[in-house]
């Protein structure tokens, strides 16, 4: 199973029109990481109120995390978590840095980060799917399936967690039949997703159809040739080395 977990972080950010770093912040909508965060970088904070250094230390975090300068990210972050007033801002900092600790594979503080939301009720579909992966990444297969579960409670339509959910099912034989059907119901909401074909041609060989496992991971391969976890689907189902 492929999947960024948290692939939306530091997803819509907020313009005001008076900001002190409205052309960075340009730049960053635009995604233009580079520029905008040296455009971040050469201001001068000797006249900027508390706001105004908490709003450019989200924003030099986002940019971090999204040049995947995770440990410059994290410090920013933590700032605008320890410092900021903005429930909403907080939140998104939040789920950035456990999309970041998920990344990098420090799954217990992802998961403190996560949990810190759910018990101030700030539930979403990003949060639970991002517990579920943590959960995952952990091999309790159980508990990321009851949070693929809630996940779905909020967002019935949501691909990565119908991805995901069915991929457990199917590689651990919990529920094949359900497996395929949530495989099927990702791949036709996101049809060129290598991570969701291989879900599926992975359910397929599971279930015993050789056949038609071996044609969505050909489709996936396709798309994704120098993927290893779907390399070695292909190898397990055809026998054939690449």
């Amino acid at each position: 199973m492929k999947k960024k977990a948290g692939s939306e972080a530091g997803g819509n950010v907020e313009v005001r029109p008076d900001s002190k770093i409205l052309d960075g912040i340009k730049l960053f909508r635009i995604k233009s990481w580079n520029r905008a965060l040296n455009e971040f970088l050469s201001k001068d904070t000797s006249d900027f109120s508390n706001d105004e250094k908490m709003e450019l230390a989200y924003y030099l975090g986002l940019c971090y995390t999204k040049l995947e300068k995770y440990d410059e990210a994290l410090s920013y972050l933590e700032q605008v978590v320890t410092g900021a007033g903005d429930v909403l801002r907080i939140y998104q900092c939040r789920m950035t840095l456990a999309y970041i600790y998920v990344i990098t594979k420090r799954i217990k503080m992802a998961e403190y980060e996560l949990k810190r939301l759910q018990s101030a009720g700030l539930e979403s579909a990003i949060l639970y799917n991002t517990l579920a992966y943590a959960a995952w990444i952990q091999k309790q297969n159980k508990n990321a399936i009851e949070l693929y579960e809630k996940t779905l409670e909020i967002d019935s339509a949501n691909a990565t967690a119908m991805n995901s959910m069915g991929f457990i099912l199917a590689d651990t034989g919990t529920d094949i039949m359900r497996a395929l059907r949530l495989c099927r119901k990702a791949v036709d909401a996101k049809p060129d997703s290598a991570a969701y074909l291989d879900s599926l041609g992975w359910a397929y060989y599971k279930s015993g159809e050789q056949l038609e496992a071996r044609t969505w991971l050909r489709r996936a391969l396709d798309i994704a040739p120098d993927e290893a976890e779907i390399q070695r689907h292909f190898k397990v189902v055809t026998g054939e080395s690449l």
